[in-house]
C-alpha cells in the first residue's frame, strides 16, 4: 500500500482541492482502491516519522500519477521510521499541453496547501523532505517557502523552472533547506525546446519570475549555487548513463534509466554521497 495525499478534485484537470485527503492507495493499479485515512489518526501516524513527499510533474492525470507513485515507492522501500507520501496534483487539463503556462499558479497554490498540511498534521514529525519530478519543482519550492520549519531534503529532477530560482525566486525557501539535490539533463527536449517556448508566456503572470532563463532541471543552477546545493547534479549526454529525457525519471518509463534517478533519490533522502551522475 502506498499513501496518497490527493489534492485532486477530479481525475483529470480540476481545481485545487483546498482540503487534500491522505489514502492509502494500491499504488501499482490504474484504479486503486483507495481507503480514507480517518482525520483522528492522521497526526499521530506522522509522529516521529521521517517524512518523503514525492511530487509527480505536469501533465499528469490522477490514476497516471497513483501508479507512478506507487512504484517508485515499491522501489524506493524506505522502511521505517521513513514514510513516502506520494503526492497527486491537478497539473493537466482536459485539453492536455495547452495549459501549461497557468500551470505555475496551480502548482503554487497547491504548494501552499501542501505547507499547510505538513504544518498542521505534520507538526510531530521527525524530519519533512520532498522530491520532485518537473513541474512538481515549483509545487515543492512554493511549499519549502512557506513551512514553518526547516526541511531536512529537497531532490529536484527534470525540474521546469528557471535555473536561478534558488538564488532569486526562491532563495528564501532555499534558505529553509538543509541540503538541495538537483538532477539535470541536457538531453532534456521538452526543458530545452517546450520550457523555453512555454515558460516566457508564464513569467509573464508572474512580476518575480525571470523570464528567458533556461531550466534548472536542464543547465543546472548559475555557479556558485547556494551552500545547501549538492553536487553532481548534470547526467552526462554521453555513455550509458546519457540521453536523459523528460520521461526518464519517474516509472513506468523506461526500465534502464528511472531506477538510477530512484536511487539518485533514495541516497539524497538518506544523506549518502551520491554514486550518479558521475562528477
Amino acid at each position: 500500500m502506498t499513501l496518497l495525499l490527493n489534492f485532486r478534485t477530479r481525475p483529470v484537470g480540476g481545481a485545487v482541492n483546498p482540503n487534500p485527503q491522505l489514502y492509502d492507495g494500491l499504488g501499482d493499479r490504474a484504479q486503486p482502491g483507495w481507503s480514507l485515512t480517518p482525520p483522528a489518526e492522521l497526526r499521530a501516524s506522522f509522529a516521529g516519522k521521517s517524512v518523503l513527499f514525492a511530487v509527480h510533474g505536469f501533465n499528469v492525470s490522477q490514476p497516471s500519477g497513483t501508479v507512478s507513485m506507487g512504484l517508485l515507492d515499491k522501489y524506493l522501500a524506505l522502511g521505517a521510521p521513513n514514510l513516502f507520501i506520494g503526492v497527486l496534483w491537478p497539473g493537466d487539463s482536459v485539453i492536455p499541453v495547452v495549459d501549461y503556462p497557468f500551470e505555475g499558479n496551480v502548482a503554487m497554490d497547491c504548494g501552499r496547501r501542501l505547507a499547510d498540511f505538513c504544518n498542521d498534521v505534520c507538526s510531530s514529525a521527525q524530519a519533512i523532505s520532498f522530491v520532485s519530478h518537473s513541474l512538481g519543482a515549483r509545487l515543492v519550492l512554493e511549499a519549502v517557502l512557506h513551512m514553518n520549519r526547516k526541511v531536512q531534503s529537497v531532490c529536484l529532477t527534470a525540474a521546469a523552472i528557471n535555473r536561478n530560482c534558488l538564488t532569486a525566486e526562491y532563495a528564501d525557501a532555499a534558505q529553509n533547506c538543509e541540503k538541495i539535490s538537483i538532477l539535470a539533463s541536457r538531453e532534456d527536449l521538452v526543458l530545452k525546446v517546450a520550457f523555453s517556448v512555454g515558460d516566457p508566456l508564464a513569467d509573464l503572470l508572474h512580476a518575480d519570475h525571470t523570464p528567458f532563463q533556461a531550466a534548472l532541471g536542464s543547465e543546472g543552477p548559475p555557479t556558485p549555487p547556494p551552500a545547501q546545493v549538492r553536487a553532481p547534479w548534470q547526467i552526462s549526454d554521453t555513455g550509458e548513463a546519457g540521453d536523459y529525457g523528460h520521461s526518464d525519471y519517474l516509472p513506468p518509463s523506461s526500465p534502464d534509466k528511472w531506477p538510477r534517478v530512484a536511487d539518485f533519490m533514495r541516497r539524497a533522502f538518506l544523506d549518502q554521497r551520491q554514486a550518479w551522475p558521475p562528477a
